[in-house]
């Protein structure tokens, strides 16, 4: 028998792309985004066509099973297998011609679908189908699900609009297959030709989200034109490998509105929706308010209560989403629509963001409103858009007799339904309820005609149950077809035909029962953070951005930690080199705590790996150093050595040790913030203000880095009215982020600990200028020291110096300083703060423009470890310096951070100012 190390070779020997049976590349793989975990051989990254075939035949040689994969993002569990993986994004990503008067493009199959669109919108084209994962999934993943989207009730599914695809099969047989039978497998014709009665009358009846199986089987009829490639989408890589396609484009209509309909419940908003088609909308999507309550579960900001108000939507508890080409036809919807409130919205961009809530649902709905986890499985079942409405009532029944919860959306006007539910599936009790529940759900779907999928496949997750839905003899005809186009059997064993169990193979099963490993789990694999589209105030995932490798995206972190909690890949644990490799590019920006659906807080999980895996070592000179800045210039003060430290920093001509060589060490002033405050403010005594107390938070970076701001901080409070005190004790006051960013944790429990009894109990707010300070004192704090009183006392009294002026002087008006503005919204800002309150400010202070999204790149500690540099200076280029070089003349610079401001400095050669500096000048003038 062929060895896996056989394989590898063989494999190396004979393709030019990339090979890695590694524990690494294995462990990226063993999970897409449904509750399924397979372990692969290894990974195999083709260059090309004639690589995927050469692949493939090394494979049926050896026996060794193949599953082709694009962005992993199916939910079913059809891009997981044992053999070897297919990593058809890395090389075969291209846009190969566009035929703007044909209308259609050449791709290849690991193309994203977001920049098909983008390269083909100059045309006025687009792709039709349109899933919520399109700044990810590609075009082969599509092909495979036959996936739909929100504008398939205009346009239809993926396969409405192939015409040609180049298809190599598991021997390494190349086809390319249209309409009519040219490229077709031997035998294929004459398979159909024996069942043409079953396939005309044995299929259930059509309706335009009949996914399931190879549902589409019933194109190669003659009367239907014998649509080869119809036919082939949605087998779920279970035929072939698609290496080539020939896709149709549809003109993107040039001002689309959309009417918001209101309507007093789910089932009004469902029986309704069947009634709009009429009017040849291009989309018809539903929900109901407690996909809004599940999204502020997941870490939103809108909650049950007054959820539609507050995101804008009509009066209601469930909305419908009707996008018409245009502003007439959508005021002619809202006009005959039967809603309880409608309205129509024609700005794009409140457009967007309306849009956004419900393609962030893959991810918010994976928690409850009451805050639980739910999870995928039974992900987008359709019934005839008829039916919906007695469908979902029935459903929300079953829910509630086997005890479930979930959170319904989805294409309302095709009768689709998106939900996750919270099934226990880490418990055998609760997989036998999964089980049986899925089982009376696949009953219920097809007694009202549906299909147990209607957009994103069968995978693992529902092939078992199509016999309910098909009957055996369209099944032994399932099982046919597979065996003509792969009669070994090596395509994606286990999918559709000859199926897996659907509680077989559930990641969960190999996790420790620890807190952890239920935080590491919640990562659900829908990969937002693998976007690489640029602009917009979004932060996640700057290393992936940079780097472009999966095992730099948050995603591919969990998936390492994963395995490394489950040891059978990763046998390292704690001291794994696969999860410290991949961590060692995390900036700890925080990014994904906000804009990760389900807020995977990949900063805190490095932070607890960095614990363990450093526990009884030495630890990097960095962890010391960089790790340690608040004791080191606390004492560098003691000694009254800033001036000395100062002039070495500039001229030893080499780095400290620890510390990355492309950078100069910023330099630290010559006063302490606390000593130049006033002996009157560091003594505790009130400043002049005759309003509310206001403690200012002596942040490290400002007590010995940026004095400047600390004192303008002063005297725009104190402009306010505000009380303003300045704590005794300096650097005795620290928020621990240093010893959190390098995994000190027990060194950051104490130092918080000595901050609370030094601080004592504070009045009222507690004012901190450095927002990655202002953060960890606001959501670290509470979580290191969980029985302390003290420390959540202290996170909810934390305000930006925005959200200070904005409760506490509220009549106050900042000075017009009426300039345009650039700059850089801190990481951590936007991720745990939010900066709605610094917007507003700015805005009454006549600043016009906004601070570059994105990450600056430095983080702290981050860009100062050697082996940090480029991938710092990437993520700088991403938004911020390219708004530096095109800021309009007078700009001034924002940047709230003191590691933005470096950053800007050194490799923008500007100075930033903290937005209170600003105000203070203002003042001044």
């Amino acid at each position: 028998m062929t060895t896996p190390g056989e394989v590898e070779r063989t494999l190396r020997a004979e393709l030019r792309g990339e090979v890695d049976f590694g524990a690494a590349a294995r462990a990226l793989v063993t999970m897409d985004a449904s509750n399924y975990r397979r372990v692969p051989l290894g990974v195999v990254t083709p260059r090309d066509a004639d690589d995927v075939a050469a692949a493939l035949h090394v494979c049926a040689e050896a026996g060794v099973p193949v599953v082709p994969r694009g962005g992993g993002t199916s939910i079913a569990g059809q891009a997981t297998g044992v053999g070897v993986v297919l990593d058809l994004t890395r090389h075969m990503n291209a846009l190969l011609s566009v035929a703007p008067a044909a209308r259609t493009a050449v791709v290849q199959p690991g193309l994203v679908l977001d920049r098909l669109r983008d390269a083909v919108r100059p045309h006025g084209l687009t792709f039709g189908p349109d899933p919520s994962t399109h700044s990810r999934c590609t075009l082969g993943g599509m092909i495979g699900n036959n996936a739909c989207g929100a504008h398939s009730v205009a346009w239809g599914t993926t396969a409405d609009n192939v015409t040609e695809l180049a298809v190599t099969t598991y021997a390494g047989t190349a086809h390319r297959i249209g309409t009519g039978w040219d490229g077709a497998p031997a035998g294929l014709r004459e398979l159909v030709g024996a069942h043409l009665g079953l396939l005309r009358t044995g299929m259930p009846p059509a309706f335009s989200r009949r996914i399931s199986g190879y549902g589409g089987l019933d194109a190669l009829l003659p009367e239907r034109g014998v649509r080869l490639a119809q036919a082939f989408c949605g087998s779920e890589g279970t035929l072939g490998v698609v290496t080539e396609a020939v896709v149709r484009l549809v003109e993107l209509p040039p001002a689309p509105a959309l009417a918001v309909l209101g309507y007093a419940d789910e089932s009004a908003a469902a029986d309704a929706a069947a009634g709009l088609l009429p009017y040849r909308p291009l989309t018809v999507e539903g929900m109901a308010e407690d996909l809004l309550g599940a999204g502020a579960a997941a870490g939103g900001s809108v909650g049950a209560g007054g959820a539609g108000r507050a995101v804008g939507l009509p009066r209601g508890r469930a909305w419908l989403f009707v996008e018409m080409p245009d502003e007439g036809a959508a005021r002619a919807v809202a006009r005959g629509a039967d809603a309880l409130d409608a309205l129509v919205v024609t700005d794009p961009a409140r457009q967007r963001a309306l849009w956004r809530i419900r393609e962030d649902a893959a991810g918010t709905a994976t928690r409850t409103p009451d805050g639980r986890m739910a999870w995928p499985g039974w992900e987008d079942c359709a019934v005839p858009p008829a039916r919906l409405g007695a469908y979902l009532r029935e459903f929300r029944t079953l829910l509630a007799a086997h005890g479930l919860r979930g959170t319904p959306y989805g294409h309302f006007g095709e009768g689709c339904v998106h939900v996750r539910i919270d099934f226990d599936l880490a418990s055998d009790a609760g997989v036998a309820r999964f089980r049986t529940f899925s089982e009376e759900l696949a009953d219920l779907v097809v007694a009202h005609g549906g299909s147990l999928s209607g957009e994103h496949g069968d995978g693992q997750a529902r092939a078992e149950l199509l016999p309910k839905m098909y009957g055996p003899d369209v099944i032994r005809l399932f099982g046919a077809y597979k065996d003509v186009w792969d009669p070994a059997g090596g395509m994606n064993p286990g999918t559709l035909v000859r199926p897996a169990r659907l509680d077989e193979n559930l990641r969960f099963e190999v996790l420790p029962a620890t807190p952890f490993a239920r935080e590491v789990a919640r990562c659900v694999g829908v990969a937002k953070c693998r976007t690489t589209e640029s602009g917009g105030p979004g932060v996640m995932c700057p290393s992936y951005r940079a780097t472009g490798e999966e095992q730099h995206s948050t995603r591919g972190r969990a998936r390492l930690l994963h395995e490394m909690l489950a040891g059978e890949i990763v046998t390292g644990g704690w001291r794994s080199p696969e999860v410290a490799e991949a961590l060692d590019l995390c900036l700890g920006c925080k990014g994904c705590l906000s804009d990760c659906p389900v807020g995977v807080d990949m900063a805190s999980y490095k932070s607890e790996f960095l614990h363990h895996h450093w526990a009884g070592r030495i630890r990097p000179l960095a962890h010391y150093t960089l790790g340690g800045l608040p004791g080191w210039l606390r004492l560098i003060t003691r000694l009254r050595a800033a001036g000395a430290v100062n002039a070495a920093a500039r001229h030893l001509p080499l780095p400290l040790p620890g510390l990355a060589r492309e950078r100069a060490l910023p330099q630290l002033a010559k006063r302490p913030f606390t000593r130049g405050a006033g002996a009157g403010a560091v003594a505790g005594v009130p400043g002049p203000g005759p309003g509310p107390a206001v403690t200012l938070w002596p942040d490290t970076f400002t007590e010995y880095l940026a004095p400047e701001a600390g004192h303008a901080a002063l005297r725009v409070l104190r402009a306010a009215g505000l009380d303003v005190t300045v704590p005794r004790g300096g650097g005795r006051i620290c928020c621990g982020l240093t010893y959190l960013s390098t995994g000190r944790l027990d060194r950051a429990r104490k130092v918080l600990r000595r901050t609370l009894d030094t601080l004592g109990e504070v009045p009222g707010p507690v004012t901190v200028l450095e927002p990655s300070c202002a953060a960890a004192l606001r959501t670290d704090l509470p979580a290191l020291l969980p029985d302390d009183p003290r420390a959540a006392r202290l996170a909810a009294a934390v305000r930006t110096v925005a959200e200070t002026l904005e409760e506490y002087a509220p009549a106050w008006r900042p000075p017009r300083l009426d300039r345009p503005l650039v700059g850089q919204t801190h990481c951590h800002q936007h991720a745990v703060l939010g900066d709605a309150a610094d917007r507003r400010l700015r805005e009454r202070a006549g600043l016009v423009g906004e601070p570059a999204g994105g990450c600056c790149g430095l983080a702290g500690n981050f860009g100062f470890e050697p082996g940090h540099h480029e991938v710092s200076v990437a993520c700088a280029e991403e938004q911020l310096l390219p708004s530096l070089r095109a800021a309009p003349p007078g700009a001034l610079v924002q940047a709230d951070g003191f590691s933005c401001r470096t950053q800007i400095a050194q490799l923008g050669g500007v100075r930033a100012r903290h937005l209170v500096e600003l105000l203070a000048e203002g003042l001044t003038d």
